[in-house]
């Protein structure tokens, strides 16, 4: 996967968890997001000058209970495309997630929750091939 590696650590699903990234390039941010009972990847547009962040799009990645036991410890990196406008969640050398910024696109392996009005339209279902393309 080419792309700039902003954000790696180690990680265990179904502990309090917060990694934020910022693209370098524009005012783009994503954030992940465990709350002990469920993980999260959100789209985030921050306003020049004032800062405030404005959630543009959330997309599910697990509940803890569907977590397999031996699973739930590893590695959490968040990859930003080389044109900074695609943003991708990897989580034990697995993609989960990935937000396009340019095309207004957020896509989970699960497809929930479903699109919303504000920015996501259409299918939300992350492929092998759709990350190959965003990545390439």
């Amino acid at each position: 996967m080419n792309g700039y590696l902003l954000r790696e650590q180690a990680f265990t699903a179904g502990e309090d968890t917060f990694v934020e990234s910022t693209s370098e390039e524009n005012n783009y941010a994503v954030v992940f997001e465990d709350d002990t009972d469920t993980g999260y990847f959100y789209a985030i547009e921050i306003e020049p000058g004032s800062g405030k962040q404005n959630i543009l799009d959330a997309v599910h990645i697990y509940n803890i209970e569907e977590v397999p036991e031996e699973h739930r410890k590893g590695n959490l990196k968040i990859i930003w495309s080389k044109n900074w406008l695609c943003c991708a969640l990897i989580i034990n050398n697995y993609c989960h997630a990935v937000f396009d910024f340019e095309n207004h696109g957020g896509y989970c392996r699960n497809e929930f929750p479903p699109p919303n009005s504000i920015w996501t339209k259409g299918n939300r279902k992350l492929t092998n091939e759709m990350v190959a393309a965003f990545f390439s």
